[in-house]
């Protein structure tokens, strides 16, 4: 459709050459990792805790505390897809945002006590704030429809927010957790009001055809990112032995194995996927969340390489198993959806790689933490060897999106 050059709308004109993040979003993805490395750091406090209803409830704590960071980055993504970059409006929303990742991050380790307030504030503030200072730019524009449909689910999802952090502990846990999971459901569902007929114009959606899909990619990066410095930071307090050495080789062996899963092959074509599709709405959403579920399954790993670096030959702990065989099972099923994505197709060997983990769970509750790594990183191998031979001999595969 046609807008006026000029004026505020003149915001809304993404330049389809402005492909690659610039160095504003760059310094957002900067904030995403120490968020991330809080979020580790907290769980990992309770996962060693010597109740066993603390450590079980750590994976609740995980999920709540991670899933608000995460979220908050790929709605500002999906800012800098829709909106030009190189505006000043746009960089001070920028701007703003990383700010208030930043106060979140910094709220993590007393985020169920005495610092609720300080993570719950900036993430309510900005999905409200957000939209109303966009608004003026989409006159016209299916995105106004949205952001106006997003205002009474934002002001309603951020009561429950400021109700859960009047309280504490366990109760806090819950009814955040059900305020983050209204809060993604609704923006699927494009923030459903009775009587109104769903916009044309998707939460996910991407407007360009490389910028958002190459964010994506960066969101992965970061989180293998904050792995590597979760393992290096920790290894750094240990004690130098043959176990804690062969732990920190396991965990970036493991690592440089989820890059190398996640980019062949449907990583490293997924922005000419999105291109070829259809429907760019259900391409998006469907990227969205795979990459969602991925990086909550790097996070879990990166805190199942803490576990086995400060305790890599000590007797084993059921949930102690369940993040270290867990997290790597997660990623791969996170990227079976991509496979779906930008081939149609189900990966049969990464089905197969997410079984071995969970049979092997079973004898592996018999040995110490440093052996579970070690064969999460051998299933990966698996996987990664299963690639490289399906590509031997062929030329690169170019993507098929569903159509």
């Amino acid at each position: 459709m046609g807008l006026r050059r000029g004026g505020a709308r003149d915001l809304l004109e993404r330049r389809e050459h402005v492909r690659q993040a610039n160095f504003l979003e760059l310094f957002v993805d900067l904030v995403l990792v120490f968020a991330l490395s809080g979020v580790v750091g907290r769980v990992v406090r309770d996962l060693t805790d010597e109740s066993p209803i603390t450590r079980w409830r750590s994976l609740v704590y995980l999920l709540v505390l991670s899933m608000p960071l995460i979220w908050l980055w790929i709605t500002t993504a999906h800012i800098t897809s829709w909106f030009d970059p190189r505006r000043r409006k746009i960089q001070w929303v920028v701007l703003a945002s990383a700010f208030g990742l930043l106060v979140m991050a910094s709220a993590l380790p007393g985020a169920f006590v005495e610092r609720g307030w300080a993570y719950v504030v900036p993430y309510v503030a900005l999905h409200c704030l957000r939209p109303l200072v966009l608004l003026p730019s989409v006159a016209g524009h299916g995105l106004r429809d949205l952001y106006l449909r997003s205002l009474p689910w934002c002001a309603g999802v951020g009561v429950l927010w400021f109700v859960g952090a009047t309280t504490a502990g366990n109760v806090r846990a819950l009814l955040w957790a059900l305020a983050v999971t209204v809060d993604i459901v609704a923006a699927q569902l494009r923030w459903p009001l009775p009587g109104r007929p769903r916009p044309p114009v998707s939460a996910w959606a991407m407007d360009s055809g490389h910028h958002l899909p190459e964010r994506y990619q960066q969101l992965l990066m970061i989180a293998l990112g904050e792995t590597v410095l979760a393992a290096g930071v920790t290894f750094t307090n240990q004690t130098i032995t043959p176990a804690t050495s062969a732990a920190l080789v396991v965990a970036y062996l493991s690592t440089v194995l989820l890059w190398r899963i996640y980019f062949y092959r449907s990583g490293q074509v997924l922005a000419d996927a999105v291109a070829a599709a259809t429907d760019r709405l259900a391409a998006g959403q469907a990227t969205g969340i795979a990459h969602v579920v991925m990086v909550i399954g790097i996070v879990t790993t990166a805190v199942g390489y803490e576990i086995v670096l400060t305790h890599p030959t000590d007797p084993p702990r059921q949930v102690w198993l369940a993040v270290i065989l867990g997290g790597p099972a997660l990623f791969l099923y996170g990227r079976i959806r991509l496979e779906r994505v930008v081939f149609d197709r189900l990966s049969m060997r990464r089905v197969i790689a997410i079984v071995i983990l969970a049979v092997a769970s079973v004898p592996l509750y018999f040995a110490p933490p440093l052996a579970a790594a070690v064969v999460a990183a051998l299933v990966l191998t698996g996987v990664a060897l299963g690639d490289a031979h399906h590509a031997t001999g062929r030329p690169p595969e170019a993507p098929s999106p569903a159509h």
